[in-house]
Order: C-alpha cells, then sequence, then structure tokens
C-alpha cells in the first residue's frame, strides 16, 4: 500500500506527546518520593535522570548522546522517502522510532538528560529505569527487524504457453494477424489448384472441362458442335 504521512506524523506526534506528559508528571508526582508500586515488586515508578542512552547506559559520559536521536530521526525520513509503497507494519515500524527518537531528543536539548521512572524487576534483579520514548523505541526497532527484512512477493503475469490459442492464433487469429493453421492450411491447398477447376459452367452450360466455360471444350468446334 502507497505510505500515509498522516500514519507517520499521527503515531509518530501521539509518541512524542504521551512520551512528554508522563516525564512531567513523573517530574511533579515522583520526585524525592519512594517507589510507586503499581505490579508488586514487578512493576514500579520511580523518578531518576538518565545522561547516557536508552536503558541508563552509558550514563554519566561527557558525550553528546542527542546525536543518536538525530541520526535515527534522519535514518527514518531517509527510508521514508525511499519506498513510496509501504505495508503498514512497517510504517508504524518507522513512525515508533520516530516518535521516541523526537521524544528523547526534546529531554537532551532542554535539560541536557533523559527523565527516567519505569522499574521492572524480576525475583530481585532490577531492569534498567526507562521511559516511554524508550518503549517507542524497542518496539518499532522489533518491528522493523521482524517485517524490513521480508521483501513482499510481487505478482508475476502469467506467461502465455505454446498451446494457449490467444497466443498462437490458433482460435479467432488473435490479434498478431497471423491466420490460424487450419485456415493457412486450406489457403496453401487452394493455391496449388489451377483457378477455375472443378467450377459450375453456369449460364453457358459447358459442363466440367479444362476450357473456358465460355468456349469449347474438348470434342467441340468452335460453334460447340461436335467435330466429325
Amino acid at each position: 500500500m502507497r505510505r500515509s504521512p498522516a500514519l507517520l506524523l499521527g503515531v509518530a506526534g501521539a509518541c512524542v506527546v504521551l512520551d512528554q506528559w508522563t516525564k512531567r508528571w513523573a517530574s511533579q508526582a515522583l520526585a524525592f518520593h519512594e517507589p510507586v508500586r503499581v505490579i508488586d515488586d514487578l512493576v514500579r515508578f520511580t523518578y531518576t535522570r538518565n545522561s547516557g542512552i536508552a536503558f541508563g547506559m552509558f550514563a554519566g559520559q561527557s558525550f553528546p548522546f542527542y546525536i543518536f536521536s538525530i541520526v535515527a530521526s534522519l535514518a527514518v525520513v531517509w527510508l521514508w522517502s525511499r519506498h513510496p509503497r509501504l505495508p503498514l507494519p512497517r510504517q508504524w515500524s518507522l513512525a515508533l522510532i520516530l516518535g521516541g527518537a523526537i521524544g528523547n531528543l526534546i529531554d537532551r536539548v532542554r535539560h541536557g538528560e533523559v527523565v527516567d521512572f519505569i522499574l521492572l524487576a524480576w525475583r530481585g534483579h532490577e531492569f534498567p529505569v526507562f521511559n516511554l520514548a524508550d518503549v517507542s523505541v524497542t518496539c518499532g526497532v522489533l518491528l522493523f527487524a521482524l517485517v524490513w527484512t521480508h521483501e513482499p512477493h510481487e505478482a508475476q503475469p502469467a506467461a502465455t504457453t505454446p498451446l494457449d490459442p490467444l497466443a498462437t492464433g490458433a482460435g479467432d487469429g488473435g490479434e498478431s494477424g497471423a491466420p490460424p493453421p487450419a485456415q493457412a492450411t486450406i489457403a496453401a491447398a487452394r493455391a496449388l489448384v489451377p483457378e477455375g477447376y472443378g467450377q459450375d459452367a453456369g449460364a453457358g452450360g459447358a459442363g466440367r472441362g479444362s476450357g473456358s466455360p465460355l468456349g469449347p471444350v474438348a470434342g467441340q468446334g468452335p460453334d460447340h458442335r461436335p467435330v466429325a
């Protein structure tokens, strides 16, 4: 299907708005407070700031990590412009990546850090704190990996076979102008027979013979009388 700019901008825009709203909420409701249990100890909300990349990796480094968000956004725009026709899952994958990249890019430009607040834990093991922009990018990358490597099968035109009457002209002559085989055989046979052979004499009553229908036949004179 043809790509939809409305889908790209709509999904990416929704991801940015939701990400920024939740980060604002986390900054007001969770900062300087104890973590809030959402699903026992499995899912908790806790406020933190991340100066590294997604999921707290490379935190504390002075590298300008906003470059990764810019590169990701430009890559999405490049892929989008390069493919006029994109299946729906591919469009969703690009829109999710774009929305998440822009969401974290806004934080890095404004504060130099990213607000994280979602904490997952399982049997004493805690996953790095993240935000909805990280979720958006991760889902987009996974969907991208699943669907982008599989090219859609394009319908191939059915090849005509020599037995196809429309291809060989055996039916009604086709569009090529070549006579059907049966008609060609009859035409060739007629070409071998002298003109007028086997035809009736008509009004002259010459009967069947090798002479002209209007002239004498064998055994007759010029006046059509028997020769003595």
